[in-house]
């Protein structure tokens, strides 16, 4: 009979000659060495607030500027607006109802600011662990906040641009099935050069666009995919439930499609860094493969926190027992002369 240690051992032989399975495997390994659920929680986290900093000021700028236009609530509902997860649709159905207010304007953008570089922050740092970026080689405060901003700037431009163009397919009279079609490519583009613009923009990692390209298309459907989602919750959960928990079904969703895009977003980000480093096949036996030790070699490097820090990696030889190598470990780890040059 079969072993589970020799059924693992056969899945390890397996995969590793067969490159989609390799391929897979080892985007979802350094997913969970590089903490990706954790860092998914963090940028969920400041995605959540600013979702509704976002929607207050943009909500204000619309009562200013569309107050008691009839023809207003329909194009609301053929723009970016209603294509927001989970609660873009219930406000669109009330957008009639809406008027301006100053302070709300002057909260929601303040707020929208600060949330905004909280989220870019945090799938900043979640990409420089994905890279294995030497702390020491992180971009620093002001430097950092600057390129959320033009982020931030970039994807409303993008959101604004694409609005205007649904508009006017939607006001050239053609079939709506084409219609539809068109609404779904645009949204597909924007999207597209919106992570383009974040896998490069919000790391320290000296990427180039062809080396992000996978990762954001693979990021631009996903997230398709869950707006799709988002909309079928709101639609089977949301508008089912009663005006109390039906508020309670639509917070509880945002934060869920949240974390689920961040969590799509990071793994989209792995595909990036396994396919510039070439980082598979990646061992599932224990065994360690060329591809494990750059993985661990990576892992360990970024920890640098100082230009004077001399970072050696070494590995047991294998077969050789852990404990017996620990003993020797000093005696095989070269020595660091003060002030020598970092190793990379």
């Amino acid at each position: 009979m079969l072993s589970l240690a020799d059924a693992r051992d056969r899945l390890d032989e397996w995969q590793s000659h067969w490159a989609p399975p390799a391929f897979v495997l080892a985007v979802v390994k350094k997913f969970i060495d590089d903490r990706g659920p954790n860092l998914g929680v963090q940028i969920a986290y400041w995605g959540f607030f600013s979702v509704f900093a976002l929607l207050l000021a943009f909500v204000a700028i619309l009562g200013f500027v569309f107050q008691g236009d009839p023809s207003f609530q329909k194009d609301v509902r053929d723009s970016a607006l209603e294509q927001m997860p989970v609660i873009g649709p219930q406000l669109s159905a009330n957008v009639g109802s809406l008027a301006g207010s100053g302070v709300a304007l002057a909260i929601g953008v303040v707020a929208a600011i600060w949330t905004g570089l909280g989220a870019t922050l945090a799938v900043g740092d979640a990409l420089d662990r994905l890279w294995t970026v030497p702390r020491v080689k992180r971009v620093g405060f002001l430097s950092s906040r600057a390129r959320g901003l033009l982020l931030l700037a970039t994807a409303g431009s993008l959101t604004v641009a694409s609005t205007a163009l649904v508009g006017l397919v939607t006001d050239a009279q053609i079939h709506p099935a084409l219609a539809e079609v068109a609404s779904l490519i645009v949204a597909t583009g924007v999207d597209l050069l919106i992570f383009v613009a974040c896998f490069r923009l919000l790391t320290s990692a000296d990427v180039t666009t062809r080396a992000v390209l996978p990762g954001a298309t693979a990021a631009a459907l996903a997230w398709i995919a869950l707006q799709a989602i988002g909309g079928i919750y709101f639609s089977k959960v949301v508008k089912g439930g009663s005006e109390t928990y039906g508020g309670f079904a639509v917070v509880v969703g945002l934060l869920s499609w949240l974390y689920l895009g961040a969590q799509v977003t990071l793994i989209t980000a792995e595909i990036n860094v396994v396919l510039a480093r070439r980082l598979w096949p990646r061992s599932i036996a224990g065994t360690r493969r060329p591809a494990d030790q750059r993985a661990l070699e990576d892992a360990v490097r970024a920890e640098q926190s100082d230009p004077r820090e001399h970072i050696v990696v070494t590995f047991e030889p294998i077969g050789e027992p852990a404990e017996a190598g620990a003993d020797n470990a000093a005696d095989r780890r070269p020595a660091a002369p003060p002030h020598s040059p970092i190793r990379q």
